[in-house]
């Protein structure tokens, strides 16, 4: 199967960097180039790719106004976020927005492809120290960051079976599907499994909310 990439950047060698990079793979192929936000929505609606790379700063409509417009339209579709400085609040605010992760642009070839992958398979690109400056940094700005309070938090977490709850705590210290697997010894299928269960019976939307609740929860401190 071969996973579509929508590539949103208001550079065109970049656009075409990144294309000519993902149509070598076997696996991967470029569906198409967006040069500003409003542009990445209307062709993510009209080309529906697995997965669309976009970038934070563009003119007009920017890539976190996008993203939030895409996810609510095409959930299925996943966003990587580009930026610059991986201190970048505008990414963090992207993630907020519904994205899968984010991307440094000066990334080399096989960890965007690696990152391409797996937030197609329904990994988030998230590393452990970036989930900790998210938290620290971006709480007010999180999905969910006024709520709920401490009382609520404790009775959503004891819906999750004791295995469901070693799943969402690997989650929450940002282990991909494949780390958490080798962690618990259990089949990669088998954790995608229990985090579809997670996700579902505590009422959440992604990964990303997945990590924010394991660590609000206090399952996962943040020190």
């Amino acid at each position: 199967m071969t996973i579509r990439v929508l590539v949103a950047d208001d550079e065109a060698l970049l656009r075409m960097a990144f294309g000519t990079v993902l149509d070598a793979q076997p696996d991967l192929a470029a569906v198409g180039g967006a040069a500003d936000g409003a542009e990445a929505v209307r062709l993510a609606r009209e080309l529906r790719p697995d997965v669309i790379l976009m970038d934070v700063r563009m003119p007009g409509t920017d890539g976190i106004e996008a993203t939030r417009r895409i996810v609510a339209e095409r959930p299925r579709s996943r966003v990587l976020i580009l930026t610059t400085f991986d201190l970048d609040a505008y990414a963090f605010a992207g993630l907020a927005a519904g994205a899968s992760g984010f991307l440094l642009k000066n990334a080399r070839p096989e960890e965007l492809l690696a990152a391409v992958r797996s937030v197609a398979a329904g990994d988030a690109v998230v590393s452990p120290r970036i989930t900790r400056r998210l938290l620290e940094s971006c709480r007010p700005h999180l999905p969910g960051a006024a709520g709920p309070g401490p009382a609520e938090l404790r009775e959503r977490l004891a819906r999750l079976s004791v295995r469901e709850r070693e799943v969402l705590a690997e989650v929450g210290r940002g282990r991909s599907n494949a780390e958490i697997a080798a962690a618990l010894h259990l089949a990669e299928a088998t954790v995608k499994s229990h985090l579809g269960r997670v996700l579902q019976k505590v009422g959440l939307r992604d990964r990303i909310e997945a990590v924010v609740f394991a660590h609000r929860s206090r399952l996962v401190p943040l020190d």
